[in-house]
């Protein structure tokens, strides 16, 4: 009989198997959509709000705000890649910490990854509503009613248009991920387009000027304008959520998240450039809208911040898409190892998608998105994938010390250094979040850990394998990236 702390830290051995990881899902997804799913549950929100924020903080030095915060959450990508070439299963950061640190811990991250995408969701898809409602005055001149456009903490009685986008979302998802995907490739296409038309029109404004007091609150203006801007970048491990849909998977995913990588942050800072470049950085305190406002005073007309508008409607469905995509598929994989009920491993033959999940986990987002306000939920998006970011980047640590032969689709260069200043990265971004939203984290953890207490640990799948192949044959319970036994 193992003892609590075997059954607690037990680990799945990562699946020997090459591109032809066995899968009860089809693999549809190819490099190009691959890096779509992470630039578009990337370059959502954000970047449409967050100079307003992150500019009175920074000053015109807030480039090199979305710089440093770029190359911390770039450590941490080259960490995901490295993991994604050599564990290529869907579950994201709740897989490699199964794989590397045990059951337990696995159950911890997977906590972090329910609050992320769950919660994301909802902040963007109510972000969503109040740009729908902005789009629509410009166009026609009518906004939703307040009492149908807001949650009742602020003053209305249900934000419908966020649950009408999560029913859509599922809309799409439950017919298929091939369809899904391609939807989000297109819509991801038309918002970078749209953020390009801000960067032409915006340099048409170019004031030098603007750029004069460049840091005028010195370094620790940076790096406050870091902690703020890390906002921008949550979602990117999104692309390591499809690892059971992705065709050749150990060389694909990595390059989808260098690749995803690299167009968000350079997209970001060009949009930056431009913003400061035809407004002064104390204008932008307060400012609503700004990317819509900064052009219409440029253009002296209304159109521009209609595209832009538009653009962030787009921009907010593909991450709702994504983000209720991933959550399905991290519920999808913790089901196949027992540390979930079964509904969320049952796939729609027709569809070869796991549509009954794919509806609870729409449903629940919606109930957030209908009735909690903007402001709380937004404040529990980051810490969620930090503290993901510090597992993988102790993952990959960890495995090339047990499993140094281990076939590694992509390996991360300059190893130790880079994921160890990965850690450090996002402990210090985990420093300057609130108080409060720390403790609500611990909180919700706790509270995932307390379900792996009753009913995980001992519907687990790895602990009922190991326990039929006894002691003297530890090795008959390796497991496939599927949880059933080889």
């Amino acid at each position: 009989m193992p003892t609590l702390r075997q059954q607690l830290f037990r680990i799945k051995p990562v699946p020997r198997q090459k591109e032809d990881v066995e899968t009860d899902l089809k693999r549809t997804i190819g490099l190009f959509s691959l890096t779509m799913v992470g630039v578009g549950s990337t370059i959502g929100t954000g970047i449409f709000f967050i100079l307003s924020e992150s500019v009175p903080v920074a000053g015109p030095a807030v480039i090199w705000s979305f710089v440093i915060a770029g190359a911390v959450a770039g450590l941490a990508v080259i960490c995901y890649a490295e993991l994604a070439g050599s564990v290529p299963v869907s579950g994201s950061s709740y897989s490699y910490a199964y794989a590397t640190l045990g059951e337990l811990p696995a159950m911890g991250v997977a906590a972090c990854l329910l609050l992320e995408y769950g919660v994301a969701g909802a902040a963007v898809a109510v972000g969503w509503s109040q740009y729908v409602n902005q789009l629509l005055f410009n166009l026609f001149g009518f906004q939703i009613p307040h009492a149908l456009a807001y949650a009742p903490e602020e003053g209305g009685i249900v934000n419908l248009p966020a649950i009408l986008l999560l029913a859509m979302c599922c809309f799409l998802l439950v017919r298929g991920t091939g369809e899904s995907i391609v939807v989000n490739a297109i819509m991801v296409c038309l918002k970078i387009g749209v953020l390009i038309f801000f960067i032409c029109v915006g340099v048409t404004g170019w004031d030098s000027n603007n750029f004069a007091d460049f840091a005028p609150f010195g370094i620790s203006g940076v790096v406050a304008g870091s902690g703020l801007i890390f906002f921008s970048y949550v979602g990117m491990d999104a692309v390591a959520t499809a690892g059971d849909e992705t065709k050749n998977p150990k060389k694909t995913m990595p390059r989808a998240l260098i690749a995803a990588l690299i167009i968000v942050t350079s997209v970001y800072v060009l949009v930056a450039v431009a913003a400061l470049s035809a407004q002064p950085w104390e204008k932008f305190d307060g400012q609503t809208a700004g990317l819509s406002a900064i052009l219409e005073n440029i253009v002296g007309s209304q159109w521009p911040g209609t595209v832009v508008a538009a653009g962030a409607v787009i921009s907010i469905f593909s991450v709702t898409l994504v983000s209720i995509y991933g959550q399905s598929r991290i519920l999808f994989t913790m089901a196949g190892d027992g540390m979930m009920p079964k509904l969320f491993r049952e796939v729609n033959p027709r569809t070869l998608t796991p549509v009954k999940g794919t509806i609870v986990v729409s449903a629940v987002i919606a109930v957030l998105a209908g009735f909690i306000p903007l402001n709380f939920l937004a404040e529990m998006t980051s810490i969620g994938t930090l503290v993901a970011f510090v597992v993988v980047s102790l993952a990959v640590i960890i495995l090339r010390v047990r499993e140094p032969n281990l076939e590694r689709g992509f390996k991360v260069p300059f190893y130790p250094v880079l994921p160890v200043v990965s850690i450090i990265g996002c402990f210090w971004i985990i420093s300057s979040l609130q108080i409060i939203t720390i403790v609500v984290f611990i909180i919700w953890t706790a509270f995932i850990l307390g379900l792996y207490f009753i009913f995980g640990r001992k519907s687990s799948v790895l602990g009922k394998q190991l326990a039929e192949a006894g002691p003297t044959n530890p090795e008959s319970a390796r497991t496939d990236s599927t949880g059933g036994a080889k």
